[in-house]
């Protein structure tokens, strides 16, 4: 049996800067009085499945050098919470608040001139498990603050609930088929599945029932000799796809 495992879950960064000529409200004061825009946002993205854990890396910070004592937060948003803070350079100091609902990296070091440049910061969120997929989750902001509480930068993150990657049980992989086996498996209810051959053509699609079950049967014969099937499914535009089956059609 051939099996190849795609999964969805996805991590990303992205990060994004807008200037000021001059120091506008809300602006802190860089070493030599050179204003220190806030308007610099730090960004992350990432699309997590229900009731799992994914990685939220930020970066991007491009200010005046912060010292000891300057510090990183994350607020996570609804319907998550933060679990982890696994990065653990030297001089820098990971905290999850009680219950999740945020999680700081706090800068304890003396090389202050490149404490935050050039690094991204990687939080792990866990979603609800009863999360809609395709739902982008609101309130997730991000900021760094210097020693005294001064915000030095913004931002915020798109956390996107991914789809569960549907399953593909039958037909059975290594026994010999006729022209149209029918094809079923599991998939988040509501999903619509669509089976493709090893040349991504269609060969049948079905929605997922309420109890997460599929099943269709091809519409024109499929050739005989040897190929592969493979699931996708589709929900509120995330996708996920299935592991691939090796199939033999008898002649």
């Amino acid at each position: 049996m051939s099996r190849t495992r795609k999964t969805t879950i996805l991590a990303a960064l992205a990060a994004a800067g807008a200037l000021f000529a001059a120091g506008p409200p809300g602006t802190a004061s860089a070493a030599g009085g050179s204003p220190d825009p806030v308007g610099h946002e730090l960004w992350a993205s990432a699309t997590i499945e229900p009731g799992r854990a994914g990685i939220v890396q930020v970066g991007g910070y491009e200010g005046a050098p912060l010292g000891a004592g300057s510090v990183l937060t994350l607020t996570a948003p609804a319907g998550t919470r933060v679990t982890g803070v696994p990065y653990s350079a030297s001089g820098f100091r990971g905290t999850v608040a009680a219950g999740g609902h945020s999680a700081s990296y706090a800068f304890d070091g003396t090389a202050a001139a490149g404490a935050w440049h050039g690094r991204t910061f990687p939080f792990v969120l866990t979603v609800s498990p009863d999360a809609e997929p395709g739902t982008r989750l609101p309130d997730c902001t991000l900021d760094l603050r210097d020693a005294k509480g001064t915000v030095h930068q913004r931002g915020g993150c798109a956390v996107t609930v991914g789809l569960p990657a549907p399953t593909l049980s039958r037909p059975d992989s290594g026994v010999a088929l006729n022209g149209s086996p029918e094809t079923s498996g599991t998939a988040y209810p509501g999903a619509q599945v669509t089976v493709v051959d090893a040349l991504e053509q269609e060969v049948c699609s079905a929605t997922a029932a309420p109890d997460g079950t599929w099943s269709c049967v091809p519409g024109v014969a499929l050739a005989a000799g040897p190929g592969r099937l493979q699931a996708t499914a589709t929900l509120n535009g995330v996708s996920a796809t299935s592991e691939q089956i090796a199939i033999t059609v008898a002649g």
